[in-house]
């Protein structure tokens, strides 16, 4: 698809060729994405990506990834600096979101930008807090082992009732990907949680850390960052999980960013308790 857009914009659906170009642009933005998340991404919905040009050269991008016939999930809003205040993110964004039809859309969004979300119809249901710092190192705890292929229908299950959509693209993807690495807690033989760390362009980031309990978030958090050699860790906290919260402050990270978890509409109800750390801020 393409859309006319100010000063011959043309935007287009983006590519995984493309995603360079756009985790470059929000890694200049402070938001850290990980190093090799774009084929988990686009492994959810391969046209879900839109990358505005002028002259073929990129100057926006906006991501609206679908989750079956209810939900889709706004990221990666991004415009160049030096192009900015010309209408270019306001065409991407509305080609973008042509693309989420009738479905309700969330986003996290950053402070600067929320009025904007607003007028937009997004309505802010939560905050999220980055909280970052050197990883704790310490032993592994027990009832902690990585994920194997056969566990994929039980965290996929799992992670359905932690959030507002089904992703087992997305997951089958996150849970694999080179340099991910994935961590069950298991009480009994049943699933008490999942874990995930992966690199980032600044440090690392654990997410999604869905978990029954508080000591099961602990314990997978734990393990997730026992080999890391303190380097530096985000988490990314729904601040009404306030045991989240607490699990941050206790592992000596602090507050270093903030979004709002906005939606345009009603989401399927979800264990939202579990979510001590959601997946990415760029699909939710």
């Amino acid at each position: 698809m393409t859309s006319a857009a100010p000063h011959d914009l043309v935007v287009t659906q983006a590519t995984p060729a493309d995603w360079p170009v756009i985790s470059g642009w929000a890694a200049a933005e402070g938001w850290n994405p990980g190093l090799s998340d774009g084929p988990a991404f686009f492994a959810q919905d391969p046209d879900g990506f839109f990358l505005g040009r002028i002259d073929g050269e990129p100057v926006s991008a906006v991501s609206v990834v679908t989750y079956g016939p209810a939900y889709a999930f706004l990221g990666c809003y991004l415009v160049r600096p030096d192009l900015r205040g010309h209408g270019h993110g306001l065409t991407t964004w509305k080609a973008g979101l042509a693309h989420a039809g009738d479905r309700t859309v969330g986003l996290d969004g950053v402070v600067a930008q929320q009025d904007n979300y607003r007028q937009s119809g997004f309505r802010p249901a939560h905050r999220t807090i980055r909280f970052s710092g050197p990883a704790p190192t310490g032993p592994a705890p027990t009832g902690v082992r990585p994920v194997t292929p056969a566990d994929l229908a039980a965290v996929t299950a799992y992670d359905s009732a932690c959030g507002p959509a089904d992703r087992h693209r997305f997951l089958a993807a996150w849970l694999t990907t080179p340099g991910h690495r994935a961590l069950v807690r298991e009480d009994g033989g049943r699933l008490t949680g999942y874990g995930v760390i992966r690199p980032g362009h600044d440090g690392l980031r654990v997410g999604p850390l869905f978990a029954d309990t508080a000591d099961d978030a602990r314990a997978l958090f734990t393990a997730l960052t026992a080999d890391t050699g303190g380097r530096e860790v985000a988490l990314d906290v729904p601040e009404p999980n306030a045991a989240g919260i607490a699990l941050a402050e206790e592992a000596g990270l602090r507050p270093s960013f903030e979004t709002a978890r906005m939606y345009t509409g009603p989401v399927r109800a979800h264990a939202r308790e579990r979510v001590f750390g959601v997946a990415t801020l760029e699909l939710g």
